[in-house]
Formats: structure tokens, sequence, C-alpha cells
């Protein structure tokens, strides 16, 4: 199984051919989709998603099949035809990937109404992609972690606690667009030093290889 990062909370899957897309949103690249089979929605917001790029996608691949929480469907006029709405506890397979979701709200950025609904996917029992949230998928060993680095929502020690928590073998830097590279810098170095885990920030089209749980 092939993982490849592309920008901000972007990741694609690919195995036998098959591809697996999360979180394909605007701040993104389009490519990420070339080729795509199903797309992983974790909540609605537009670094998350790119309502025009999955309409363009499915134009050109009308086998596409989008999963988000049914809170989503709102946002997903354009291709409601093919999303199938999930929600947190729920196992399904995408793409021939299998797939578990978790979590349930987006992380508050400041207390007042509710926050948005959000899932984290947990890929082949292996690959966990929380969107944004530090919900912790307790009941799964997880080998590969992507990690929220950057947002209105967390601070460094948050994003620590989390991969303590979740206490993964390795952790790629995730919702890593809104940092300069001084702050880039500041945090890489702080997330290596502070978790007992192989922690990098994958380059924009970068790939690497995981293998799915048995």
């Amino acid at each position: 199984m092939r993982l490849t990062k592309y920008s901000h909370s972007c990741v694609r899957f690919e195995r036998d051919g098959a591809v697996l897309v999360i979180d394909p949103g605007e701040l993104s690249e389009r490519q990420a989709l070339d080729r795509v089979d199903a797309v992983l929605i974790t909540h609605e917001h537009f670094d998350h998603l790119d309502v025009k790029a999955l309409a363009d996608a499915l134009a050109r691949r009308p086998s596409v099949t989008v999963y988000a929480h049914p809170e989503v469907l709102p946002k997903l006029d354009a291709v409601r035809d093919v999303v199938t709405t999930v929600e947190s506890g729920q196992s399904f397979e995408a793409a021939g990937f299998r797939v578990r979701a978790y979590g349930g709200r987006h992380a508050v950025i400041y207390p007042g109404p509710q926050p948005v609904a959000n899932l984290g996917y947990l890929i082949e029992d292996s690959v966990y992609h929380p969107g944004d949230s530090f919900d912790v998928p307790a009941d799964a060993r997880v080998d590969t972690l992507f990690v929220p680095i950057s947002a209105p929502w967390l601070k460094l020690s948050e994003s620590v606690d989390f991969i303590r928590a979740v206490a993964p073998r390795r952790a790629f830097a995730l919702h890593d667009s809104l940092l300069s590279d001084v702050g880039l810098k500041v945090t890489d170095g702080g997330l290596s030093r502070l978790t007992d885990c192989d922690y990098t920030r994958l380059g924009v089209g970068e790939t690497v290889e995981a293998g799915a749980a048995g």
C-alpha cells in the first residue's frame, strides 16, 4: 500500500491499481484525484473538501464513490448521487480498502455552537487520518498516524499528547499549510523531541510504503 501526501490534509492511498483519497480540499493539488476510485471526506471545511474538484473527477470517472458524514450532504449536492453516508463506529469498504470511522465532531475552536461533524478514518487497520480532531481510535493498534500540526483549534502540546495517546510506530504531519517555514521548523523540532515515535513531515507528492494489518 502506497501513501502519497499532498498539500495540507490530503492523503492518497494506492494498492493494486485502486486509488483512495482522503480530504482533497481547496488547498491540495488536483492531481491527487487522478484515477481516483473512492474519496473519504472528514468534514465540510474548504481546506478538506473541494466540491468542484470532486465534480470534475466524477465527470472523468463516473464510477467514483464518495463517503462522508450525513451532515456533510448539503455541501455535496453536485455529486450527491455517488455519496454514501457513514457515521462514527461504522466499518465499510472503499475502493477495496477496509475503512473504519471514528470520532464525530470537529475540534473546538472556541466554546459556543456545536462544532461541525468530523470523522477520522482508519485504513486497513493500520493508517489513521483524524481530520480536524484529536479523536483516538482506542480499539485499534495504529501503525501510521497523520497528526495535525497547525490550526486555530490546536497547540503543539495537544499534537504531542495525541501522538502519545495513539502510540503509533511513526507519525506524519497533517494540516500543515498554515505555518511559515520558521513555524514548520519549530513545530517539527518539537514533535521530534517530545514524542517516542518516528515523526516526519512529508513533502508535497512524497510517497511512502505502508503495510496493512492482518
